[in-house]
This record gives structure tokens, C-alpha cells and sequence, in this order.
């Protein structure tokens, strides 16, 4: 099997729930060098207040927690609603923690000792789908963007806009941000902006920043 791109863990944030905390401390010592963000937490009222106020992409949770149990954890929160990839770990392989994990459709389940390449690659193989369907969604609102405009030349624009969104669809960067990275003239480049602005797919919500209205190409 070809080598996982582990470089995609750059972009998400983790929440890993663990009651030992020389095993929580290491790993996540780890995981961080890997991913944007790493939320280790030691109870599952502290995993539930990082999940209400933070962004969490996946989570890591083992499952016998001092006086508390993982699976109970995972179903309370799936009861609320919130569906967030999920791995949990263990030192035992109990049948029944196995079919309550299957019930709760958990992506993978790791016996304790922790492989760290096994966690990594886990992790890397949970979030490769929120990758491969932004990258499709970038696609297509590359297409749809074109078409909305009139000069095709300025296809490379868009392309550099939609490449730049952070998670919230902001596009951050002045005229003259823009023109260093392209051939263009300002005037050029304005009529591009006010084209996108018209149509409501660029707009403004403060200076040099720009909410890219995905929505908006629904009825283009």
C-alpha cells in the first residue's frame, strides 16, 4: 500500500478524550507536530465543553475512562446531534464494546499499546473524505464561478481566491495583494470584484475581506 500523505492532518483540529495522563501527555505531544489543533482533555464533561466552543474534525476517545465509559460519551453526544469521525482505543477487545462501536458506526477502534503510525494513518484515512470532497466542492465552484463572469481570462483569479478560503469561505487580501501574484491591472481587477460582488458570490464583509458566497451559485 502506497505511503498515507500525512500532510492533510495540517488542516484539522482533534479532540482526544484519555484518563491516563502520562498516555494523554505522549500522544498528544505526538499528534501535535501532525495537526492543526489538539484538544486533549481527560473527562468527558471537558470533551463536551471543547466540542461546544471549539471545531472539532475528529475525535479520539478511549473507551474505560475513570468512573465513565467512552461508548456512553460517543452516544450522548450523537444524541445531540453532533457527528464527528470517531476512533476509539483500548487496552481490552470486550465483544460487546466491539458491537456497541459498530452500532454507533465508530470509523476505527485501536487496541492499547497505541501504534502512533497506526493512529496517524487511521486519522489520515477518517479525514481523507472531508479532503477529497472539499477538493471536489473547490472544483465545481471553480466551473460555476467561470460562468458567472464574462471574461474567461480571469479564470486564474477565481481559481487563486477559491484556493485561499479559510473554513469560514473568507478570502483575505488587498487589490495589491492580488496583483503581485498576477498580471493585471486594477482597473481590471476592480470590474472582477465588483462582477462577483453584483452577483453576489464575493461579498464584502469588512476591509480586505471577502465572504465567498457558496450559495449564491445554486441559482446561477
Amino acid at each position: 500500500m502506497n505511503e498515507r500523505n500525512l500532510n492533510i492532518l495540517h488542516d484539522f483540529n482533534i479532540l482526544y478524550l484519555e484518563d491516563d495522563e502520562n498516555l494523554l501527555k505522549h500522544t498528544s505531544d505526538v499528534l501535535e507536530d501532525f495537526v492543526n489543533n489538539i484538544y486533549a482533555v481527560k473527562t468527558s464533561n471537558e470533551a463536551m465543553e471543547i466540542l461546544l466552543n471549539k471545531k472539532v474534525d475528529a475525535i479520539i476517545s478511549d473507551i474505560l475512562l475513570e468512573n465513565e465509559n467512552g461508548i456512553d460519551f460517543l452516544k450522548h453526544i450523537k444524541s445531540k446531534n453532533i457527528n464527528i469521525p470517531t476512533i476509539l482505543t483500548t487496552a481490552h477487545t470486550d465483544t460487546n464494546y466491539l458491537l456497541d462501536a459498530i452500532k454507533l458506526k465508530v470509523e476505527n477502534y485501536i487496541v492499547k499499546p497505541i501504534n502512533i503510525k497506526e493512529l496517524l494513518n487511521t486519522l489520515h484515512d477518517i479525514l481523507l473524505p472531508i479532503v477529497q470532497e472539499k477538493q471536489i466542492r473547490t472544483n465545481s465552484n471553480v466551473i460555476r464561478t467561470i460562468a458567472a463572469i464574462t471574461d474567461s481570462k480571469q479564470v486564474a483569479i477565481v481559481k487563486y481566491i477559491i484556493s485561499k478560503l479559510d473554513n469560514e469561505n473568507h478570502f483575505t487580501a488587498s487589490y495589491t495583494d492580488v496583483m503581485e501574484e498576477f498580471s493585471i491591472s486594477k482597473p481590471t481587477l476592480i470590474k472582477l470584484f465588483k462582477e462577483l460582488a453584483e452577483k453576489n458570490i464575493l461579498v464584502k464583509v469588512q476591509h480586505k475581506t471577502y465572504r465567498f458566497n457558496e450559495a449564491s451559485l445554486e441559482s446561477l
